[in-house]
This record gives C-alpha cells, sequence and structure tokens, in this order.
C-alpha cells in the first residue's frame, strides 16, 4: 500500500530540525552530504519506503533546519541527530551517510554503538587522506575575498575551452558555486582550525567499531572519493567496499535504484 511522504519539524535544544518521513518497518535514517539537504535521498528513499521506516533529516545549519548562530562542529552535529533519534523514540536504526553525513553517521556509531545497526557510507568524511591538506587550500582559494580566483577562472575559461581543457575549470567552479551555497559545511569541512578539525576525525576509533558498515564508492567518481572510501575500509574491522557502476559523485540522485538494492540486501 502506498504510504505518502510526510513533511515533519521539532524542536530541539540545538533549534528546529526539519525531517522526511515515509513508510514503516526496519528504521532507515539517511543524512544528507556537504553540499545538499535531506531532499538528495527522495529518490532512493521511493524504491525502500515499502518495506523500511524512512527518515531523511536535514543536519543542522542546512536545508529547511534551523542555522543558529553557533560555533559549528561534528560532535555538535551528533548531539543534535542523538536528540533527533531520541525524541522520535528510535532506539535502533541503520544510518545511511553521504560524505559529511557520512562522518556524522560514523562519529554517532562510534559514540553510540548499541544503537546503531549497519552503516552505510558513501565516499564519507572524517579520516586522513594524502590530498586532505590540497583540498582545504583550494577550498581556500575558491572563497577567498575579494574572489580572485572566480575573476582568474572567468578570464582564463575563453582560452581553455578553445584548447578543449575547461573541463577543470568547469569543476572548479561548479566546487565553487557548492561552498557559496552551504557556509555551514564550509565552516565544517575548511573554515575552523585545523587542530579542531583533526580532533574530530575518526582513523583512531574506527578499528574499535563493531557494527558492520557497507561503503558504496561511484565507478567514475573522484580519486579523493575513493581514497576516502577506502581509508574506511581499510580501518573498519567489518567493512565491504563496492563500487557502484555507473556512478559519479552523487549517488542517491544518479542511480537510485541501484543504491537502494545495496542497502536494502544490507539491512535485511
Amino acid at each position: 500500500m502506498y504510504s505518502p511522504l510526510r513533511n515533519s519539524r521539532v524542536k530541539l535544544s540545538l533549534g528546529h530540525i526539519f525531517w522526511r518521513e515515509v513508510g514503516r518497518g526496519p528504521n532507515l535514517v539517511f543524512l544528507h552530504g556537504s553540499w545538499d539537504d535531506g531532499s538528495q535521498w527522495l529518490r532512493t528513499i521511493e524504491h525502500l519506503s515499502p518495506d523500511f521506516q524512512c527518515f531523511a533529516p536535514d543536519l543542522l545549519g542546512f536545508g529547511n533546519s534551523e542555522r543558529p548562530n553557533v560555533n559549528y562542529s561534528i560532535d555538535l552535529e551528533v548531539e543534535c541527530l542523538a536528540q533527533y533519534l531520541d525524541t522520535l523514540n528510535l532506539r535502533e536504526v541503520y544510518l545511511i551517510g553521504d560524505s559529511l553525513g557520512g562522518w556524522v553517521a560514523a562519529s554517532y556509531a562510534i559514540k553510540y554503538p548499541d544503537r546503531v545497526q549497519g552503516l552505510v557510507l558513501l565516499a564519507p568524511e572524517g579520516v586522513k587522506v594524502s590530498n586532505r591538506r590540497g583540498r582545504w587550500e583550494t577550498a581556500s582559494w575558491l572563497i577567498g575575498k575579494p574572489p580572485l580566483a572566480y575573476w582568474f577562472l572567468r578570464s582564463i575559461y575563453p582560452i581553455a575551452k578553445l584548447l578543449g581543457s575547461q573541463k577543470k575549470i568547469d569543476r572548479l567552479l561548479k566546487f565553487r558555486q557548492q561552498l557559496m551555497q552551504s557556509p555551514v559545511a564550509v565552516q565544517l569541512l575548511f573554515r575552523r582550525k585545523r587542530a579542531e578539525i583533526t580532533a574530530e576525525l575518526v582513523d583512531e576509533n574506527l578499528p574499535l567499531l563493531r557494527t558492520p558498515v557497507l561503503l558504496l564508492h561511484g565507478s567514475e567518481d573522484t580519486s579523493a572519493a575513493l581514497s576516502l572510501c577506502q581509508s574506511y575500509a581499510a580501518l573498519v574491522p567489518n567493512a565491504e567496499l563496492q563500487s557502484v557502476s555507473p556512478g559519479e559523485s552523487n549517488l542517491p540522485q544518479e542511480v537510485p535504484d541501484i543504491v537502494a538494492n545495496y542497502i536494502r540486501d544490507f539491512a535485511k
């Protein structure tokens, strides 16, 4: 029987959280990526709602959730997630997280291991990778003020197009647009003190995680995304890494049926 999607909002001590909910059965909680909100998962949830109760919240500071003027951190997002799940009386859940949402999901599972039945992570942030410093420097350059990077990229674009090498510039311009539209994600990933970010990385705690973990990586995604998945797979004792083909950087929207099948098989 068809179950309609419900939009809801709840007031927590940290602020209002907005979420989408549909279905019935075992609880699946979907945490969106750095440049998205919970709607990122709707196409995937369509395939899963007949068999699972699906929840897709906007993290604090994202989408339709409140954006309080606070010092954002992964610990803060984990605490907000814990309050949200407590309020809904969700004691045992599968957490599915993309990118930044994967970092929050893994951190929650480390802190509350008895409350997570399994993790499905897509290119999850939160571990040391060889190109981390390079990503930080690129992001800082792209969003600097005045916008010298933007002016430079736009000025050389016609020449690059004539030479057939505009794809890299297109990627940088798209990344800059994502950064400009996602101030909380920028703060969490790039604009905090490095020591603060490093203190919240999960490398040291992942070997202690006994929760089953499925890692999904798009076969055509970036080498940085693959490095993140491989790092998690190497550190988590009970982890499985799968390459999703076809698939690039936003699997829940590009191949929702394939992602849903992986989640369904994992949760069953």
